[in-house]
Protein backbone atom coordinates (compact mmCIF):
# COMPACT_ATOMS: atom_id res chain seq x y z
CA UNK A 1 0.00 0.00 0.00
CA UNK A 2 1.42 3.61 -0.78
CA UNK A 3 0.79 7.34 -1.31
CA UNK A 4 -1.24 7.87 -4.25
CA UNK A 5 1.35 8.48 -7.30
CA UNK A 6 4.49 7.84 -5.14
CA UNK A 7 6.98 5.82 -6.63
CA UNK A 8 8.13 4.21 -3.22
CA UNK A 9 6.60 2.03 -1.05
CA UNK A 10 6.19 2.20 3.01
CA UNK A 11 8.21 0.98 4.96
CA UNK A 12 8.35 0.10 9.26
CA UNK A 13 10.92 1.22 11.27
CA UNK A 14 11.36 0.70 14.86
CA UNK A 15 13.20 2.66 18.03
CA UNK A 16 16.26 2.08 16.50
CA UNK A 17 15.53 3.42 13.10
CA UNK A 18 13.72 6.26 14.75
CA UNK A 19 17.61 6.96 16.63
CA UNK A 20 19.04 6.23 13.09
CA UNK A 21 17.11 8.34 11.11
CA UNK A 22 18.09 11.73 13.73
CA UNK A 23 21.60 10.36 13.42
CA UNK A 24 21.49 9.98 9.78
CA UNK A 25 20.51 13.91 9.23
CA UNK A 26 22.68 15.07 11.45
CA UNK A 27 25.43 13.07 9.59
CA UNK A 28 24.21 15.13 6.73
CA UNK A 29 24.52 18.49 8.33
CA UNK A 30 21.36 19.58 9.58
CA UNK A 31 20.00 20.74 12.57
CA UNK A 32 16.99 18.80 13.80
CA UNK A 33 14.42 20.54 15.21
CA UNK A 34 11.66 18.64 16.94
CA UNK A 35 8.92 18.46 19.88
CA UNK A 36 10.25 18.89 23.30
CA UNK A 37 8.77 19.83 26.95
CA UNK A 38 10.20 22.54 28.30
CA UNK A 39 8.66 25.26 30.63
CA UNK A 40 5.33 23.64 30.95
CA UNK A 41 4.59 22.89 27.36
CA UNK A 42 5.59 21.47 24.28
CA UNK A 43 7.89 23.74 22.33
CA UNK A 44 10.06 23.04 19.58
CA UNK A 45 13.92 23.12 19.79
CA UNK A 46 16.79 22.30 18.50
CA UNK A 47 17.03 18.19 19.40
CA UNK A 48 20.39 16.83 20.53
CA UNK A 49 18.95 13.12 20.34
CA UNK A 50 15.27 11.59 20.18
CA UNK A 51 15.49 11.00 24.00
CA UNK A 52 14.50 14.69 24.05
CA UNK A 53 11.26 14.26 22.25
CA UNK A 54 8.32 14.43 24.51
CA UNK A 55 7.25 10.17 24.99
CA UNK A 56 4.32 9.50 27.41
CA UNK A 57 3.23 13.44 27.31
CA UNK A 58 -0.10 14.54 25.74
CA UNK A 59 -1.77 17.80 26.03
CA UNK A 60 -5.18 18.89 26.85
CA UNK A 61 -6.85 22.26 25.29
CA UNK A 62 -9.62 24.33 26.02
CA UNK A 63 -10.16 28.38 25.11
CA UNK A 64 -7.43 30.15 26.62
CA UNK A 65 -5.97 27.27 28.39
CA UNK A 66 -3.32 24.83 27.60
CA UNK A 67 -1.12 21.86 30.13
CA UNK A 68 0.75 18.81 29.79
CA UNK A 69 -0.88 15.22 31.07
CA UNK A 70 0.64 11.74 30.92
CA UNK A 71 -0.61 10.02 28.22
CA UNK A 72 -1.03 5.71 28.73
CA UNK A 73 1.50 5.15 26.36
CA UNK A 74 5.14 6.17 25.52
CA UNK A 75 3.94 7.54 21.68
CA UNK A 76 6.94 10.57 20.82
CA UNK A 77 4.37 12.80 18.93
CA UNK A 78 1.21 11.92 20.79
CA UNK A 79 -0.04 15.78 21.49
CA UNK A 80 -1.34 18.31 19.65
CA UNK A 81 0.13 21.77 18.44
CA UNK A 82 2.23 23.41 20.92
CA UNK A 83 2.50 27.46 21.29
CA UNK A 84 5.17 27.58 18.74
CA UNK A 85 4.98 26.91 14.83
CA UNK A 86 7.98 26.00 12.77
CA UNK A 87 7.65 28.96 10.94
CA UNK A 88 9.92 30.90 14.21
CA UNK A 89 12.92 28.83 12.04
CA UNK A 90 12.10 30.17 8.63
CA UNK A 91 10.84 32.94 9.48
CA UNK A 92 12.18 34.07 12.47
CA UNK A 93 10.68 36.64 15.20
CA UNK A 94 13.92 38.86 15.15
CA UNK A 95 16.76 39.46 12.89
CA UNK A 96 19.45 41.77 11.81
CA UNK A 97 19.09 42.75 8.42
CA UNK A 98 21.88 44.22 8.28
CA UNK A 99 24.48 46.57 10.56
CA UNK A 100 26.93 49.37 9.48
CA UNK A 101 29.90 51.06 11.35
CA UNK A 102 30.97 54.65 10.52
CA UNK A 103 34.43 54.76 8.34
CA UNK A 104 35.79 58.39 7.66
CA UNK A 105 32.96 60.63 5.71
CA UNK A 106 30.50 57.56 5.39
CA UNK A 107 29.20 53.95 6.38
CA UNK A 108 30.67 50.80 5.54
CA UNK A 109 28.48 47.54 5.81
CA UNK A 110 29.46 44.54 8.26
CA UNK A 111 28.80 41.38 6.72
CA UNK A 112 25.96 39.50 8.95
CA UNK A 113 26.42 36.25 7.10
CA UNK A 114 23.34 36.58 5.45
CA UNK A 115 24.09 33.95 2.80
CA UNK A 116 24.73 31.50 5.46
CA UNK A 117 21.62 30.49 6.23
CA UNK A 118 21.48 26.87 8.48
CA UNK A 119 20.32 23.79 7.44
CA UNK A 120 17.18 22.56 8.92
CA UNK A 121 15.68 19.15 9.38
CA UNK A 122 12.20 19.25 11.15
CA UNK A 123 11.25 15.93 12.58
CA UNK A 124 7.54 15.98 13.89
CA UNK A 125 5.51 18.35 11.32
CA UNK A 126 1.98 17.85 11.94
CA UNK A 127 -0.07 18.33 8.27
CA UNK A 128 -2.01 21.32 9.11
CA UNK A 129 1.91 23.16 10.09
CA UNK A 130 2.55 21.16 6.88
CA UNK A 131 0.29 23.08 4.98
CA UNK A 132 1.18 26.69 6.91
CA UNK A 133 4.56 26.14 5.72
CA UNK A 134 3.12 25.70 1.70
CA UNK A 135 1.03 29.06 2.18
CA UNK A 136 3.87 31.25 4.15
CA UNK A 137 5.96 29.73 0.54
CA UNK A 138 3.33 31.78 -1.47
CA UNK A 139 4.26 35.06 0.77
CA UNK A 140 7.75 34.86 1.59
CA UNK A 141 10.01 32.30 -0.45
CA UNK A 142 10.89 35.05 -3.09
CA UNK A 143 14.36 34.93 -5.00
CA UNK A 144 17.43 35.99 -3.17
CA UNK A 145 15.30 36.55 0.05
CA UNK A 146 16.79 34.59 3.48
CA UNK A 147 13.20 32.46 3.92
CA UNK A 148 14.25 31.41 0.39
CA UNK A 149 17.60 30.49 0.89
CA UNK A 150 16.90 28.55 4.39
CA UNK A 151 13.76 26.62 2.56
CA UNK A 152 15.97 25.36 -0.39
CA UNK A 153 18.15 23.85 2.34
CA UNK A 154 15.03 21.93 4.45
CA UNK A 155 14.00 18.69 4.94
CA UNK A 156 10.71 17.72 6.56
CA UNK A 157 9.74 14.95 8.42
CA UNK A 158 5.80 14.95 8.54
CA UNK A 159 3.93 13.03 11.57
CA UNK A 160 0.18 12.03 10.75
CA UNK A 161 -2.19 12.61 13.33
CA UNK A 162 -4.18 9.87 14.85
CA UNK A 163 -5.13 11.92 18.37
CA UNK A 164 -6.61 15.58 17.72
CA UNK A 165 -6.57 18.04 20.13
CA UNK A 166 -9.76 19.63 21.46
CA UNK A 167 -9.37 22.94 19.56
CA UNK A 168 -8.20 21.43 16.33
CA UNK A 169 -10.25 21.86 13.43
CA UNK A 170 -8.03 20.93 10.12
CA UNK A 171 -10.42 18.40 8.64
CA UNK A 172 -12.64 21.42 8.23
CA UNK A 173 -10.23 23.22 6.33
CA UNK A 174 -8.93 20.58 4.29
CA UNK A 175 -5.44 20.63 5.60
CA UNK A 176 -5.55 16.91 7.86
CA UNK A 177 -5.09 14.95 9.81
CA UNK A 178 -3.12 12.79 6.63
CA UNK A 179 -0.20 14.50 4.81
CA UNK A 180 -0.34 13.88 1.46
CA UNK A 181 2.74 15.92 -0.19
CA UNK A 182 5.41 18.66 0.65
CA UNK A 183 7.28 16.19 3.15
CA UNK A 184 10.88 14.21 2.56
CA UNK A 185 9.50 11.42 4.81
CA UNK A 186 6.19 11.10 6.42
CA UNK A 187 5.74 8.86 10.36
CA UNK A 188 2.59 7.42 11.51
CA UNK A 189 3.32 6.57 14.92
CA UNK A 190 2.14 2.71 15.94
CA UNK A 191 2.14 2.28 19.92
CA UNK A 192 0.51 -1.07 20.48
CA UNK A 193 0.66 -5.04 22.47
CA UNK A 194 4.24 -3.69 23.80
CA UNK A 195 5.74 -2.47 19.92
CA UNK A 196 6.51 1.27 18.97
CA UNK A 197 7.07 1.60 15.18
CA UNK A 198 6.33 4.07 12.49
CA UNK A 199 4.86 3.60 9.12
CA UNK A 200 7.31 5.98 7.12
CA UNK A 201 6.26 7.20 2.94
CA UNK A 202 8.73 8.44 1.36
CA UNK A 203 7.49 12.21 -0.23
CA UNK A 204 11.25 12.76 -2.37
CA UNK A 205 14.18 11.79 -3.54
CA UNK A 206 16.00 13.26 -0.56
CA UNK A 207 13.59 10.91 1.75
CA UNK A 208 14.40 8.23 -0.40
CA UNK A 209 18.43 9.03 0.09
CA UNK A 210 17.88 9.10 4.07
CA UNK A 211 15.58 6.48 4.01
CA UNK A 212 18.25 3.92 2.29
CA UNK A 213 20.73 4.51 5.28
CA UNK A 214 17.94 3.24 7.75
CA UNK A 215 17.40 -0.14 9.40
CA UNK A 216 13.98 -0.75 8.33
CA UNK A 217 11.50 -3.54 6.66
CA UNK A 218 8.72 -3.40 3.86
CA UNK A 219 5.36 -2.60 5.29
CA UNK A 220 2.74 -5.57 5.31
CA UNK A 221 -0.68 -4.99 4.16
CA UNK A 222 -2.09 -4.80 7.51
CA UNK A 223 -0.05 -2.87 9.46
CA UNK A 224 -0.44 -0.17 6.16
CA UNK A 225 -3.78 -0.54 6.51
CA UNK A 226 -4.13 0.13 10.22
CA UNK A 227 -2.23 3.12 10.19
CA UNK A 228 -4.33 4.62 7.61
CA UNK A 229 -7.37 3.69 9.31
CA UNK A 230 -6.09 5.05 12.59
CA UNK A 231 -4.94 8.71 10.67
CA UNK A 232 -8.53 8.38 8.72
CA UNK A 233 -10.19 7.98 11.85
CA UNK A 234 -8.52 11.17 13.30
CA UNK A 235 -10.48 13.08 11.36
CA UNK A 236 -14.40 12.18 12.96
CA UNK A 237 -12.40 13.07 16.42
CA UNK A 238 -12.11 16.74 15.71
CA UNK A 239 -12.47 19.00 18.79
CA UNK A 240 -13.71 21.81 16.35
CA UNK A 241 -16.04 21.92 13.40
CA UNK A 242 -15.56 25.21 10.53
CA UNK A 243 -18.30 25.19 7.58
CA UNK A 244 -15.39 26.93 5.33
CA UNK A 245 -16.73 27.03 1.79
CA UNK A 246 -17.59 30.09 1.41
CA UNK A 247 -16.09 31.58 4.48
CA UNK A 248 -14.20 34.48 1.36
CA UNK A 249 -17.98 35.47 0.68
CA UNK A 250 -19.67 35.70 4.37
CA UNK A 251 -15.80 37.66 5.35
CA UNK A 252 -17.19 39.86 2.43
CA UNK A 253 -20.81 40.46 3.84
CA UNK A 254 -20.33 40.74 7.23
CA UNK A 255 -18.23 44.26 7.34
CA UNK A 256 -21.30 45.73 9.56
CA UNK A 257 -22.33 42.93 11.73
CA UNK A 258 -23.18 43.43 15.13
CA UNK A 259 -20.76 40.25 15.98
CA UNK A 260 -17.77 42.47 15.33
CA UNK A 261 -19.10 44.34 18.25
CA UNK A 262 -19.45 41.73 20.81
CA UNK A 263 -16.01 40.01 20.32
CA UNK A 264 -14.67 43.60 20.71
CA UNK A 265 -15.53 43.99 24.00
CA UNK A 266 -13.60 40.74 24.64
CA UNK A 267 -10.55 40.75 22.66
CA UNK A 268 -7.72 42.35 24.25
CA UNK A 269 -5.88 43.23 21.18
CA UNK A 270 -2.73 41.64 22.71
CA UNK A 271 -1.76 40.30 19.28
CA UNK A 272 -1.36 36.64 21.12
CA UNK A 273 -3.47 35.11 18.24
CA UNK A 274 -0.93 36.46 15.42
CA UNK A 275 2.25 35.47 17.08
CA UNK A 276 0.79 32.03 17.82
CA UNK A 277 -0.48 31.58 14.19
CA UNK A 278 1.51 29.62 12.04
CA UNK A 279 0.56 31.68 9.00
CA UNK A 280 0.82 35.33 9.91
CA UNK A 281 3.92 37.15 8.17
CA UNK A 282 3.45 40.78 8.67
CA UNK A 283 6.73 42.45 10.13
CA UNK A 284 7.82 45.81 11.28
CA UNK A 285 11.28 46.87 10.14
CA UNK A 286 13.56 48.90 13.49
CA UNK A 287 17.14 51.21 12.75
CA UNK A 288 18.72 51.65 15.94
CA UNK A 289 22.05 53.43 16.78
CA UNK A 290 24.78 53.76 19.22
CA UNK A 291 25.58 56.88 21.49
CA UNK A 292 28.29 57.92 19.63
CA UNK A 293 26.61 57.80 16.49
CA UNK A 294 29.81 55.47 14.87
CA UNK A 295 27.08 52.11 14.79
CA UNK A 296 24.09 51.34 13.54
CA UNK A 297 22.02 48.44 12.93
CA UNK A 298 18.70 47.49 10.75
CA UNK A 299 16.57 44.89 11.95
CA UNK A 300 13.40 42.98 11.09
CA UNK A 301 10.79 42.01 13.78
CA UNK A 302 7.19 40.70 13.58
CA UNK A 303 4.76 42.76 13.96
CA UNK A 304 0.64 42.38 14.28
CA UNK A 305 -2.28 44.33 13.03
CA UNK A 306 -3.15 44.26 16.15
CA UNK A 307 -0.93 46.36 17.18
CA UNK A 308 -2.25 50.24 16.85
CA UNK A 309 0.51 51.77 15.15
CA UNK A 310 0.83 48.99 12.64
CA UNK A 311 -1.37 50.84 10.20
CA UNK A 312 -0.48 53.98 11.13
CA UNK A 313 -0.60 56.63 7.93
CA UNK A 314 0.13 60.42 8.69
CA UNK A 315 -2.32 61.69 10.86
CA UNK A 316 -2.57 58.50 13.10
CA UNK A 317 -3.98 54.68 13.04
CA UNK A 318 -6.37 53.73 10.77
CA UNK A 319 -7.57 51.15 12.82
CA UNK A 320 -7.92 52.99 16.00
CA UNK A 321 -10.65 50.24 17.69
CA UNK A 322 -10.23 46.82 19.12
CA UNK A 323 -13.33 46.03 16.72
CA UNK A 324 -11.85 47.51 13.54
CA UNK A 325 -8.69 45.38 14.59
CA UNK A 326 -10.54 41.98 14.86
CA UNK A 327 -12.41 42.21 12.00
CA UNK A 328 -9.20 43.19 9.99
CA UNK A 329 -7.25 39.94 11.22
CA UNK A 330 -10.22 37.54 10.79
CA UNK A 331 -11.55 39.06 7.09
CA UNK A 332 -8.24 38.91 6.05
CA UNK A 333 -7.22 35.21 7.39
CA UNK A 334 -10.22 33.77 5.90
CA UNK A 335 -11.15 35.70 3.56
CA UNK A 336 -8.83 38.37 1.74
CA UNK A 337 -6.49 36.06 2.00
CA UNK A 338 -7.79 33.90 -1.13
CA UNK A 339 -7.61 37.53 -3.26
CA UNK A 340 -3.55 37.22 -2.20
CA UNK A 341 -2.38 33.70 -2.40
CA UNK A 342 -4.91 31.93 -3.72
CA UNK A 343 -6.39 30.11 -0.56
CA UNK A 344 -7.33 30.15 3.30
CA UNK A 345 -5.23 31.57 5.30
CA UNK A 346 -6.46 29.44 8.53
CA UNK A 347 -5.21 25.48 8.35
CA UNK A 348 -7.16 24.62 11.01
CA UNK A 349 -4.35 24.38 14.27
CA UNK A 350 -6.67 25.73 17.06
CA UNK A 351 -3.49 27.94 17.99
CA UNK A 352 -5.73 31.07 18.28
CA UNK A 353 -8.05 29.66 20.31
CA UNK A 354 -5.55 28.36 22.90
CA UNK A 355 -2.91 30.86 23.24
CA UNK A 356 -5.85 34.02 23.65
CA UNK A 357 -6.12 35.02 27.15
CA UNK A 358 -9.78 35.40 26.88
CA UNK A 359 -10.51 32.35 24.91
CA UNK A 360 -11.96 34.04 21.87
CA UNK A 361 -12.52 31.19 19.21
CA UNK A 362 -12.54 31.82 15.58
CA UNK A 363 -15.06 28.87 14.68
CA UNK A 364 -17.84 30.20 17.44
CA UNK A 365 -17.23 34.07 15.89
CA UNK A 366 -17.78 32.64 12.21
CA UNK A 367 -21.21 30.73 13.84
CA UNK A 368 -22.01 33.85 15.13
CA UNK A 369 -21.52 35.94 11.94
CA UNK A 370 -22.51 33.03 9.61
CA UNK A 371 -26.14 33.47 11.75
CA UNK A 372 -26.21 36.76 11.92
CA UNK A 373 -26.05 37.19 7.74
CA UNK A 374 -28.48 34.20 7.26
CA UNK A 375 -30.64 36.44 9.38
CA UNK A 376 -30.78 39.63 7.73
CA UNK A 377 -33.44 41.09 5.54
CA UNK A 378 -32.80 40.43 1.70
CA UNK A 379 -33.14 43.67 -0.54
CA UNK A 380 -36.44 44.29 -0.83
CA UNK A 381 -38.16 42.37 1.50
CA UNK A 382 -41.14 43.83 3.17
CA UNK A 383 -40.31 44.27 6.81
Amino acid sequence: MRLANSPWSPRLIGMDGLDGLYRALTAEGYRVIGPAVQDGAITLRELSGIAELPFGWGVSLQPGGYRLRRRDDEAAFGHSAGPQSWKRFLHPPRERLWSARRDGGGFELADDGGDEQPRYAFLGVRPCDLRAIAIQDRVLDQPGSRYAARRARLFIVAVNCTEPGETCFCTSMGTGPGAAEGFDLSLTELVADGAHRFLVDVGSDAGAAIMALLTSEPADEVTAARARAEVQAAAGRMGRQMQAGDLRELMAASHQAARWDDVASRCLTCGNCTMACPTCFCTTVEDSTDLTGDHAERWERWDSCFDIDFSYLHGGSIRPSAKSRYRQWLTHKLGTWHDQFGSSGCVGCGRCIVWCPVGIDLTEEVKALREETDQRPEPGDQP
